[in-house]
C-alpha cells in the first residue's frame, strides 16, 4: 500500500506493458447492482482495484464509493467503459489519475504555523497540492512565502469596500490558476455567502474546537479560567454558517490545570496544523465526500 501522500510509479503488467493509476469516486441513490457493476466496467478495460472502499448512508440514503485502479487502458477508455454504469444508476463521479496534485489557494492573516506546516509538506512530497498563490489581509508572511517560493500579494480588508476587493481577487486568483481547492490557513475573515456559495465544497476552514463554547478575543484565556481538559481543532468545509461547516477532521490533545494559557495556545496551534494537514490531503487524494451535512472520509 503506498503512503497517504504519495504516489508509486506505474505498475508494470505481466507483458511489460505499463498501468496507469486513476481513482474513480462516486456517489449515487443505494441500489443493489451498484457495486457488480463497476467492478464489471474496470474489468472490461483489464483494470485491477488496488483499493476500494464503499459507504451506505442511511441519513441520505446514497451510496459512496471510491476505487484506486491499476489499467494500461486510457483515462478516457475507462471513462468510456463507465458510461452505461453512470447513466443506469444515476450515478454522479470523478475520474482523475492517481496522485495529481490540486491547485490550492492559501488564504491568511499574520498567523504563520498552518501555512508554514502546509509548505513544508508540500516541499517534501508528502502532501500533493501545488500553491500558486498565497493571498493575504496583512503582509507579515511575505517573508515566509518567498522562502518557499511562492507568490504573495497582500490586500486590506479593513472596511466593507476593501473586503468586497479582497473576495473578488480571490475569486479573480482561482480562475487564473484554475484553483481546485481554497484553504483557510488562519485567515482571520468572515467571508461572504456569496463567496462562500461559489466555493462550495472546495473551501476548507480550520478553527480551535471551543466554538461555540468560547467566542470572541482570547479563547484561550477563557478555556484556561474554565479549567478545560481538552484542546482541539477543528477542520471544516465553508458554508454561510459560521465555523458550523460540514467537519471533516477534528485533532484534540488532553491538558490539565497545569497549562498556562500561552502553553493552551501552543497546544492549539500543534493540533490546528495536524486537523488541517489531514483534511487538505485526503481532500487532495479524493476521499472526502459530502453527504448532507455531514462528510464521508475514506482514510
Amino acid at each position: 500500500m503506498t503512503s497517504a501522500f504519495t504516489t508509486e510509479p506505474a505498475a508494470q503488467g505481466t507483458s511489460g506493458t505499463a498501468h496507469e493509476q486513476y481513482v474513480l469516486t462516486l456517489v449515487c441513490t443505494d441500489r443493489p447492482g451498484i457495486v457488480h457493476a463497476i467492478t464489471g466496467a474496470v474489468i472490461a478495460v483489464d483494470g485491477n482495484i488496488d483499493e476500494s472502499q464503499q459507504f451506505t448512508s442511511t441519513a441520505t440514503g446514497s451510496f459512496h464509493m471510491r476505487l484506486q485502479v491499476s489499467t494500461s487502458a486510457s483515462l478516457t477508455d475507462l471513462e468510456s467503459a463507465l458510461a452505461p454504469v453512470i447513466s443506469r444508476y444515476g450515478v454522479t463521479h470523478t475520474l482523475d489519475v492517481a496522485g495529481r496534485h490540486r491547485r490550492t489557494l492559501l488564504l491568511a492573516s499574520t498567523a504563520p504555523h498552518c501555512v508554514r506546516d502546509l509548505l513544508v509538506q508540500r516541499d517534501s512530497g508528502d502532501l500533493p497540492i501545488d500553491v500558486p498563490l498565497i493571498l493575504a489581509n496583512h503582509p507579515d508572511l511575505a517573508r515566509l512565502a518567498a522562502f518557499h517560493d511562492v507568490p504573495f500579494e497582500a490586500l486590506p480588508t479593513r472596511g466593507a469596500a476593501e473586503k468586497a476587493a479582497f473576495e473578488e481577487r480571490v475569486l479573480e486568483a482561482v480562475q487564473e490558476h484554475d484553483v481546485e481547492l481554497v484553504v483557510l490557513a488562519r485567515y482571520m475573515q468572515i467571508l461572504s455567502p456569496e463567496l462562500c456559495a461559489e466555493l462550495s465544497g472546495r473551501c476548507i476552514n480550520i478553527h480551535h474546537s471551543f466554538l461555540p463554547g468560547f467566542k470572541g478575543a482570547n479563547p484561550y484565556r477563557q478555556a484556561y479560567e474554565r479549567g478545560v481538559k481538552l484542546i482541539g481543532a477543528t477542520a471544516h468545509f465553508v458554508t454561510s454558517d459560521l465555523d458550523e461547516g460540514p467537519i471533516i477532521e477534528q485533532s484534540v490533545a488532553r491538558v490539565d490545570h497545569t497549562r498556562s494559557p500561552a502553553e493552551l495556545m501552543a497546544l492549539g496551534r500543534d493540533e490546528e496544523v495536524r486537523a488541517l494537514r489531514r483534511a487538505v490531503g485526503w481532500f487532495a487524494q479524493s476521499r472526502v465526500r459530502l453527504d448532507g451535512q455531514r462528510t464521508v472520509v475514506f482514510r
